[in-house]
């Protein structure tokens, strides 16, 4: 179902111990929609973020995420509830000691895949899905910036995610392949996934449509790039 609501914040609170880092929290995300999230350094767009995969605590209102209620969660549900969601990070985090293909299968394994060509046949796909199709034995050092991103993309991928994170993805990347990167997430949530994306490159924003809300002075709130 297209309008299907898979998340909603409700006057929630984020905090840091005692610090609070952004409040009154309220939102919605649809199925197959792109979301961009600006802001300024630490203006809390990552511990938005980290709240949707439990990562940080939420201290108060409503928040629920597919069949998750955040506020009540089980620690033995997280793990099942990360299986849903892609992350996809500015600094790559690949495994620098083994291949492409052996990145991807050590997440497959350690999320319980266990035939073998399961295991192939869908390291394959992600690759394929992401352009990626003849790097597979490449070790990460020898792959470009952009080239490392999309085999994060691809990771993100492996477990079918109605989700998709992406913190920065572009910021560690020049102009020309952050749009190629941008794009990518764009055709994946057109296939149906959807996607939050931050990133302060308001020149991204313009090229590239989506619905854009603003982390600044520690609220949320909808921000029109042509007011």
């Amino acid at each position: 179902m297209e309008n299907e609501i898979l998340i909603a914040y409700e006057n929630v609170e984020i905090r840091h111990y005692e610090n609070v880092i952004l409040r009154d929290v309220s939102f919605e995300q649809k199925k197959s929609e792109f979301l961009y999230i600006i802001g300024k350094v630490g203006s809390g767009k990552s511990s938005l973020l980290k709240t949707l995969y439990c990562d940080m605590s939420l201290e108060s209102g409503s928040a629920r995420i597919f069949n998750y209620d955040l506020r009540k969660i089980k620690r033995r549900e997280i793990p099942y509830l990360r299986r849903k969601i892609g992350i996809v990070f500015q600094d790559f985090q690949l495994l620098m000691d083994r291949s492409v293909e052996k990145n991807l299968q050590f997440v497959l394994k350690a999320t319980g895949w266990k035939d073998r060509h399961a295991i192939e046949e869908r390291i394959n796909n992600v690759l394929t899905q992401v352009g990626m199709s003849n790097k597979g034995y490449k070790m990460p050092h020898e792959l470009s910036g952009g080239e490392q991103q999309r085999i994060v993309i691809a990771r993100s991928l492996l477990n079918f995610p109605e989700l998709i994170l992406a913190d920065e993805p572009t910021g560690n990347l020049d102009i020309e392949t952050g749009s190629k990167i941008v794009q990518l997430l764009q055709d994946i949530c057109t296939g149906g996934t959807s996607v939050i994306m931050t990133t302060h490159n308001y020149q991204l924003l313009q090229s590239f449509p989506g619905k854009i809300k603003k982390c600044e002075d520690g609220k949320l709130f909808d921000f029109d790039l042509n007011f």
